[in-house]
């Protein structure tokens, strides 16, 4: 059934890649901020809480509970006053379950975010992350090095 949730998207407007795997516990506020890659996969029961620009790369996995949010309130108001940034996943990343991705936030290229991680920061292309708060850990090494 990926092909009908890629379609449903798609008429929604987002803009899904080619072979994109979206479980279909996968909760998107606004389908039309939504942008995946080729091939990338999105795990059950995340959220891509979409007040501002969701892109994902290609290849790229975001596991399942994971919960991208791209809105928050400014606390320094008496309002309280919403506000969003996008959030931009590259490709060959992996957020892994249960990670938290706030507003305004990077992941770069090839990087990797352990699991229960709480990202409000950059997090520069090929590192393995983890933690709250964040810390990079080591550089990521790959089968071919």
């Amino acid at each position: 059934m990926y092909g009908w949730r890629r379609f449903l998207l798609r008429a929604f407007g987002a803009r899904i890649g080619k072979g994109a795997l979206i479980r279909q516990s996968v909760s998107v506020t606004y389908p039309w901020k939504l942008t995946i890659g080729d091939w990338s996969w999105v795990g059950d029961h995340a959220t891509l809480y979409t007040l501002g620009e969701i892109t994902i790369g290609d290849n790229t996995v975001v596991s399942q509970h994971a919960y991208l949010c791209t809105g928050s309130h400014n606390y320094t108001r008496p309002g309280f006053d919403i506000y969003a940034m996008p959030i931009h996943v590259a490709s060959e990343a992996w957020v892994a379950a249960r990670v938290f991705v706030g507003p305004g936030v990077s992941i770069g290229q090839g990087s990797v975010v352990g699991a229960c991680s709480v990202v409000l920061k950059d997090v520069p292309a090929g590192m393995v992350c983890a933690g709250n708060p964040l810390k990079i850990l080591h550089a990521r090494t790959t089968l071919n090095e």
